[in-house]
């Protein structure tokens, strides 16, 4: 038999293959290295081949030798792993590197810390023994709380900004501000094992409460969502739905149809004073009713259910100086109190006299003596002018006969030669002539 002589040594990992008698290990008689006697050592590798995982699996592997790149006989220093690093296909491996993996060096990855069986961890030079999980390499930063397959969040770019994440899918789909909230004002943090964790479950959020301070201190219950919605906590169309009689403050009459904001200026929650309708609305009369400094109340005189008409009522206007009595029974409050179309109404300082309001006809008409102070309640009284009650006896002319029963108007007007009518009272002629022609010519 002819000696079998090795080309040359082997490599450090393959020491223990030296002699002649472990040549089978790795040939057959007379033959090259097969694939078969390399994967009976290499369990690791067959084991990836047969669950199609890792580079050994891929087609351009398996379509070579595993002498082709991992040669042998050079000698104890000869590095049998060799391959470029950097044209390195890892798409190949079945993980392809993307965003922040694709800067990294390959021993960032590929060291004993990530490899989880203890005889491949022994190797310093090994690619394998790795998986293609996140938390293979990186800590658990929900520390089991979520799921662990954190692409379904997160981004190979960055873990900081959770791009996958879709909130619709939770039990809490985010409407409104919510949308626009940082994560952390609701997910906060705290320390676990001396690690900062973000808490991402066991949150209540069966009412806005849970969150959100209860400004109304539960005097309308907890169900926030009858008045108000995601987009604002402020004036929405919730609000008329609102039930104010549940408030210390009902809402009659026009005060219904008022705008919240239009009482509750700066905020919802911001206590108003009601107690006096000059708690929100101007004094109209300007103080002219305060006595001591205090003015009334307008639901003195008025309703919410509007200004007008007052209920300042005849009998309260006849404890006044001026009593309403005859004709200004019929008389509207505006004759007397807004007269002339004024703008403002008029209350104080308006007379007690009746050229106050009224226009003296007789003024320098009438002799002073019979009209003292030019009043004219000497002839007339309240309930008609038309009814004259002046004692002509105390004139130079005294009513006899049918004059008795004749109206003032026939004798003292008259009109003028320009047909207007005018007025005589005094100096009037005492002749029969004056007011009668005389039938005797």
């Amino acid at each position: 038999m002819t000696a079998q002589i090795s080309p040359g040594e082997l490599c450090k990992v393959h020491a223990d293959l030296e002699g002649v008698s472990n040549c089978t290990k790795c040939h057959d008689a007379g033959n090259k290295v097969t694939l078969e006697k390399c994967l009976d050592c290499h369990k690791v590798i067959k084991a990836n081949i047969d669950s199609k995982k890792g580079y050994h699996a891929s087609a351009e592997s398996l379509s070579k030798e595993c002498a082709v790149c991992h040669n042998e006989h050079h000698g104890r220093n000869f590095q049998i792993i060799r391959f470029d690093k950097k044209s390195f296909d890892h798409k190949k491996s079945g993980f392809d590197l993307k965003g922040e993996h694709a800067k990294k060096e390959c021993i960032a990855c590929h060291k004993p810390a990530f490899i989880k069986d203890p005889k491949i961890r022994k190797k310093s030079t090994s690619y394998l023994g790795l998986n293609q999980e996140c938390l293979n390499c990186h800590g658990d930063f929900h520390q089991g709380k979520l799921s662990t397959k954190c692409t379904n969040c997160h981004n190979f770019n960055s873990f900081k900004n959770a791009t996958g994440f879709d909130h619709s899918n939770t039990r809490f789909p985010l409407m409104g501000k919510h949308r626009k909230e940082d994560c952390l004002k609701c997910h906060k943090t705290n320390i676990v094992d001396g690690k900062t964790v973000q808490n991402f479950k066991g949150l209540k959020f069966d009412n806005c409460t849970a969150c959100h301070k209860d400004v109304h201190e539960s005097k309308f219950g907890q169900n926030c969502k009858q008045c108000h919605t995601e987009e604002s906590f402020l004036f929405n169309n919730n609000m008329k739905v609102f039930d104010h009689d549940k408030t210390n403050y009902k809402l009659v009459g026009k005060h219904k149809k008022v705008e919240c904001k239009e009482c509750h200026i700066s905020s919802l929650t911001t206590p108003l004073k009601h107690d006096q309708c000059k708690d929100c609305h101007d004094d109209y009369h300007k103080s002219e009713f305060a006595k001591n400094g205090v003015s009334p109340d307008c639901n003195q005189c008025h309703t919410n259910f509007g200004f007008t008409p007052s209920t300042f009522t005849i009998e309260r206007h006849n404890t006044l100086k001026f009593k309403l009595e005859g004709a200004h029974l019929a008389s509207s409050c505006m004759a007397c109190h807004k007269k002339d179309n004024r703008k403002d109404w008029t209350f104080k300082k308006m007379g007690q006299k009746c050229v106050d309001c009224h226009i003296n006809v007789h003024k320098g008409i009438i002799d002073e003596k019979f009209m003292p102070n030019e009043n004219c309640t000497t002839c007339h009284n309240v309930k008609s002018w038309k009814t004259v009650t002046f004692d002509h006896n105390k004139t130079d002319f005294k009513l006899i006969g049918v004059h008795t029963k004749t109206a003032c108007r026939y004798c003292h007007f008259r009109n003028n030669e320009n047909g207007i009518l005018t007025q005589q009272f005094a100096k009037t002629s005492m002749e029969c002539s004056n007011c009668h022609k005389d039938s005797h010519f």
